[in-house]
């Protein structure tokens, strides 16, 4: 699918990952509309529609949706960038994790997603295809963390194994109406996430990086996503985008 002219929505659009994303999708001619919790964040530069929402609420994210169609129209690209990555162990010192920690990563993460991926389903499959042949793209966002999560990481690891899981299934199932969907798993990025770590921390992680031995930056996250709605063979996968770093 060719990125000019077409609509397009970015969660967690006003930081990060999804920032990038958009402003690359923007400068490629699609007509982008941003959604996130905090949408006038200070980080946000983005010149465009931006709302607010938050992506585990269903009757929320569904007015929310309705606002972007009504700015850039109903949309044939989806990339869906919003999370949190809250670490805490099962057992730490004052005893067992607390249930409502692991339900909040879990009802954000993985929840979040499959609202997100239902409702932009039905939008993108209510359009005619372009060239009689695709409706469009759905990209999610997982994490090295889904197969490589550390200590600390259960409820981070756990849903976004859940969103690797649900992308192939996902895919099955709106291939009838032309919609691809595919999810990234990012390696070391420089987000927020990566930020909340100490020096040492970063230098620890990045040390067993092969190649190349540095952070990502948000904008090689963009231009995969880009690929991505570009190439119409790539769907029902998860593509590791981590410098080929494998995580002890």
């Amino acid at each position: 699918m060719q990125i000019s002219g077409q609509a397009a929505v970015v969660t967690g659009g006003a930081s990060g990952l999804g920032l990038a994303t958009a402003k690359m999708l923007q400068a490629k001619g699609a007509k982008v509309a941003i959604l996130d919790l905090d949408p006038q964040r200070p980080s946000n530069d983005f010149k465009g529609p931006a709302f607010k929402a938050d992506v585990a609420d269903g009757a929320a994210l569904e007015a929310a949706m309705k606002e972007v169609e009504g700015a850039v129209g109903a949309p044939r690209i989806c990339v869906h960038c919003a999370g949190i990555g809250t670490g805490r162990r099962i057992v730490g010192r004052d005893g067992p994790m607390p249930l409502a920690d692991f339900a909040q990563v879990i009802n954000v993460n993985l929840i979040g997603t499959f609202n997100v991926l239902r409702l932009a389903a039905a939008a993108m499959s209510r359009q005619e295809p372009v060239g009689g042949e695709e409706r469009g793209v759905i990209v999610t966002t997982a994490s090295i963390a889904a197969f490589d999560g550390q200590i600390g990481q259960a409820a981070y690891a756990a849903s976004k194994g859940g969103v690797v899981s649900l992308t192939l299934p996902a895919a099955r199932e709106l291939a009838r109406f032309g919609i691809r969907v595919l999810s990234i798993a990012p390696g070391l990025f420089d987000t927020a996430l990566w930020t909340q770590l100490t020096e040492e921390q970063q230098k620890a992680l990045t040390a067993g990086q092969p190649f190349p031995k540095r952070v990502g930056r948000p904008d090689e996250f963009a231009l995969l996503c880009c690929h991505i709605v570009e190439n119409p063979m790539l769907n029902g996968e998860c593509i590791r985008l981590d410098a080929a770093l494998r995580l002890g």
